[in-house]
């Protein structure tokens, strides 16, 4: 039995089959998920934003809330975050997205809106998920605001200390 297997490589396969068997089952596990009109659909979130957002095949057309992405987000620098799972995916210019968003302020409805995009962008074409992934646009940012606490000013600043 010693004698059959000669090196780690001989042990790996024989354990877990080939390692071209398992590659192929991880890539076969993932397949697109699209709805009747081929759009993939996902949710993105950060602070108190929400973000429903679709994603089919397109000429870049972005739509927040009804709005041109240039007129909901006005400012260069959340236009940028919109833009980037795009650029990170190299699919820049070749999808639509439609994104309803509520709650927050602009700033977490743009980083809601990167995220839903980003896990869209992923659904619909599994083999974008790997620069996604990389870049970490998948892992929701679950920093939120603290709570403020009874006796505090804010969520940790004390009130004013006065000796007399």
């Amino acid at each position: 039995m010693a004698e059959d297997i000669k090196t780690l490589d001989d042990l790996k396969s024989a354990v877990s089959g080939t390692e071209a068997a398992v590659v192929t089952q991880a890539a076969a596990r993932r397949e697109p998920q699209r709805d009747d009109l081929g759009r993939a659909y996902a949710t993105g979130k950060r602070k108190d934003a929400v973000a429903r957002v679709w994603v089919k095949p397109g000429s870049g057309k972005v739509t927040v809330n009804g709005k041109d992405i240039n007129e909901y987000f006005a400012r260069p620098v959340l236009q940028m975050i919109l833009r980037q799972p795009f650029d990170v995916a190299g699919v820049a210019g070749q999808y639509d997205v439609q994104a309803t968003v509520k709650g927050g302020g602009l700033s977490g409805q743009a980083g809601a809106v990167k995220h839903g995009i980003s896990q869209a962008l992923q659904l619909h074409e599994p083999s974008l998920r790997a620069a996604l992934k990389a870049a970490g646009f998948l892992t929701r940012d679950s920093r939120v605001v603290e709570r403020k606490k009874y006796g505090r000013a804010k969520a940790r600043r004390s009130f004013q200390f006065s000796k007399r």
